[in-house]
């Protein structure tokens, strides 16, 4: 465990190093929520059954949500590309925990994810979004939203690893872009035709928008939507515990496999 520290640490501090000398992606990843938020809140807003300021409270959670997921995306991309360009090579070589790699890659997500939350909150408060709840709910609130990502981008930290290609997992994170809208990221469910509205209410994005919606204060729990989004605290830590429990071990697995 002290070598997985240790290493994972190493790991992390490159991660973090990489990012720091791309602050072309920084800005771009910061950037875009905020555009959402402002292209969503005030174009869509208008048209929506919870217009104004109200839709805007609704969204910035479920854009919070969405940019979250947005980590299968980044840690495929980032695998993809250590893998093809050989670096991923080179560090098995190395006298190193198998987990520290992938470990370190998804605690800089984790870490660049948090600080990129700073802005985006800023400019939610500036178009009328507020906490309405409790402290320790908005604080759980956020541990939930960064559990979240953290899980999501172990999943796509193993497909980068599978697919060994930028370009590939270039086409294949842009897929990724569905999954928030099949959910209720952006819009409430309860208007969705029934088979519509339940695959919407499947997915892991809905739950833990729900969850957030709800520890925030800034929307309730829907009636009669499907167990994950009726119960989404305990939904949304099912949810994570899967993903984790899933493609923790696959990664660091094909991590240390590679291409055999």
């Amino acid at each position: 465990m002290s070598m997985l520290a240790y290493d994972g640490t190493a790991m992390l501090g490159r991660q973090l190093l990489r990012l720091r000398n791309n602050p072309g992606l920084l800005i771009l990843t910061q950037t875009m929520p905020i555009s959402m938020l402002l292209f969503f809140g005030y174009v869509f807003g208008s048209a929506l059954a919870v217009p104004g300021e109200a839709y805007r409270t609704f969204l910035v959670p479920g854009l919070l949500v969405a940019t979250a997921s947005g980590g299968i995306m980044a840690g495929m991309f980032q695998a993809a590309q250590d893998t093809h360009r050989g670096v991923t090579n080179r560090f098995r070589t190395l006298p190193m925990s198998r987990a520290a790699v992938p470990l370190g890659q998804a605690a800089a997500d984790l870490v660049a994810t948090a600080g990129g939350t700073v802005p985006f909150l800023l400019v939610g408060l500036a178009v009328g979004w507020r906490v309405e709840g409790s402290l320790p709910a908005a604080a759980g609130a956020f541990a939930l939203l960064m559990l979240f990502r953290f899980a999501c981008t172990w999943a796509g930290i193993y497909l980068g690893l599978l697919t060994r290609n930028e370009e590939a997992a270039g086409q294949l994170g842009g897929a990724t872009f569905l999954l928030p809208l099949l959910s209720s990221a952006y819009i409430p469910t309860s208007g969705l035709p029934g088979w519509l509205r339940t695959v919407a209410e499947w997915n892991p994005i809905s739950a833990v928008a729900t969850a957030l919606r709800d520890l925030l204060g800034n929307a309730p729990v829907p009636d009669g939507a499907a167990w994950p989004v009726a119960h989404p605290v305990a939904g949304s830590l099912l949810w994570c515990a899967v993903l984790l429990g899933v493609f923790v071990p696959l990664a660091v697995r094909q991590y240390a496999h590679g291409e055999r």
